[in-house]
């Protein structure tokens, strides 16, 4: 079986994790990644969720945070602060830095994002293939007035050191308009069995992702069914503060929202929690096939069972039942 996934940071990569403990090693995996969420910083190239999903699966992350490495020491960043050179809201431990300075290095030596990403996954052995969603530059800014007035920001500038407390106006995905889908993305789609969707966040993650244009036509295009989980339960964000960024495009903190915005010319089938049983029948209403399962990704044997089910209900959609 050939799967597809859209995938953000933290909900997505913990999702993959399952999604690998659910299937069996003659299954290929290939994550088409978020690229709008990357950042220059210190004169480097840092990719939060490439990086986020490549630990994630190869056994390198801080388990807790669900972000960084594990084991991390901040001697540079410390460093750096002593010669009052910022952003301090930003962490990048010593391990991280090793990562975005040979990324950086390969950049400039004429390598693509794709190519870079794939000589860093060698490394780590994530078992899938992670792809970035463009090799063009891509970034996602955030439309906010505060004491400053009205003004964009960086994504990363409004999630980590504002905490998302300013509502966002308005979400730009600088550069996406212009972007090329990276090399393998189009054709990993067209050929996918099965394409998921994880309960990654809808408008800055996956959103992103179908901004490049070619992206979301192939998806619509695919003759794979497409199963998405979603990341509200109970009309809160399971994690982060994906409630910010809905509002910024018009769309409730709901699991019937979120399908719904993506809509059934996009997705065959959706996955709400238990406690969001009630959003079945509306979402069923648009032409969605819709089930309710425990969606906490509690474990990872949790994580997998979330993930059969995805594949489940993708074969059920497949026959029309």
């Amino acid at each position: 079986m050939r799967i597809v996934a859209l995938a953000g940071g933290i909900g997505g990569a913990r999702f993959l994790r399952g999604l690998l403990a659910a299937v069996g090693p003659q299954d290929e995996i290939t994550v088409i990644g978020n690229t709008g969420d990357d950042i220059h910083l210190y004169g480097l190239k840092v990719c939060p969720d490439l990086d986020t999903v490549m630990y994630t699966l190869g056994g390198g992350i801080h388990e807790e945070q669900g972000w960084g490495r594990a084991d991390e020491t901040w001697s540079i960043k410390a460093e750096m602060k002593e010669y009052g050179v910022g952003p301090e809201w930003f962490g990048l431990g010593d391990r991280d830095f090793a990562t975005h300075l040979v990324r950086s290095q390969m950049l400039t030596a004429g390598y693509s994002l794709s190519q870079v990403t794939e000589a860093l996954c060698v490394r780590w052995n994530p078992g899938v293939r992670l792809l970035p969603m463009s090799d063009d530059r891509v970034e996602t800014h955030v439309r906010i007035t505060d004491e400053q007035g009205t003004r964009a920001v960086h994504f990363q500038e409004y999630w980590v050191r504002l905490h998302a407390a300013v509502d966002a106006e308005a979400i730009i995905p600088v550069g996406a308009d212009t972007a090329k889908p990276a090399p393998g993305v189009l054709e990993a789609i067209a050929e996918a069995d099965v394409i998921l969707f994880p309960p990654s966040n809808p408008v800055v993650s996956i959103g992103t992702i179908l901004a490049v244009p070619g992206i979301r036509e192939a998806v619509a295009a695919a003759p794979a069914p497409v199963v998405g989980l979603s990341p509200i339960i109970g009309g809160a964000p399971v994690r982060g503060m994906a409630d910010k960024v809905l509002a910024a495009v018009g769309v409730e903190a709901t699991a019937e929202a979120v399908a719904l915005n993506y809509g059934p010319d996009l997705i065959d089938g959706w996955l709400v929690d238990t406690a969001d049983e009630h959003a079945v029948a509306a979402v069923e209403a648009a032409g969605i096939a819709c089930r309710a399962v425990p969606l906490l990704m509690t474990d990872v044997e949790a994580t997998a069972e979330m993930a059969r089910t995805a594949l489940a209900l993708a074969e059920q959609v497949r026959h029309g039942s």
